[in-house]
């Protein structure tokens, strides 16, 4: 990797400000910092919710989630289900993305996980250009989305 000075890391809760801040900017919602921080204190300490994020200069430029989930089909090996992966605009093309999906997939195989499974717009050229470099085949299946609100 070039000469970035970012690592990456577990999110802590002093983090969530800054992780709500990088939610805003990618999905142009308002965030309920308040619900966040109470949700991240429940779920963060489930071994099975995985939060990361990369930081560069004491700031949080990029996160990624993953949720493993029990499997009842084949030999019942479980699966990892990412969302809210997003980094900072600035950030972007210094490998910050790649690294996190990276730590990502270790702790997956570390779980002995058998897939990465996650769902993306069709119409986020890049986002999908940069899933196919990282080996995510995008022709193979066909992911769904239905809104429950």
């Amino acid at each position: 990797m070039d000469n970035y000075n970012y690592k990456i890391r577990n999110i802590k809760e002093n983090d969530l400000d800054e992780v709500a801040h990088l939610y805003t900017l990618f999905w142009n919602g308002k965030m309920n910092l308040s619900k966040m921080k109470q949700k991240f204190s429940e779920i963060s300490k489930n071994p099975n919710y995985i939060f990361l994020c990369a930081e560069e200069s004491g700031k949080v430029i990029g996160t990624i989630q993953g949720v493993i989930c029990e499997e009842l089909y084949g030999e019942c090996t479980p699966f990892l289900v990412m969302e809210n992966f997003v980094v900072a605009e600035n950030s972007r093309g210094k490998g910050v993305g790649r690294e996190l999906l990276s730590e990502l997939e270790k702790i997956g195989k570390e779980k002995n996980c058998s897939q990465i499974i996650f769902i993306t717009e069709t119409d986020r050229k890049e986002t999908v250009g940069f899933y196919e470099r990282v080996g995510f085949n995008s022709t193979s299946h066909k992911g769904f989305k239905k809104s429950l609100k």
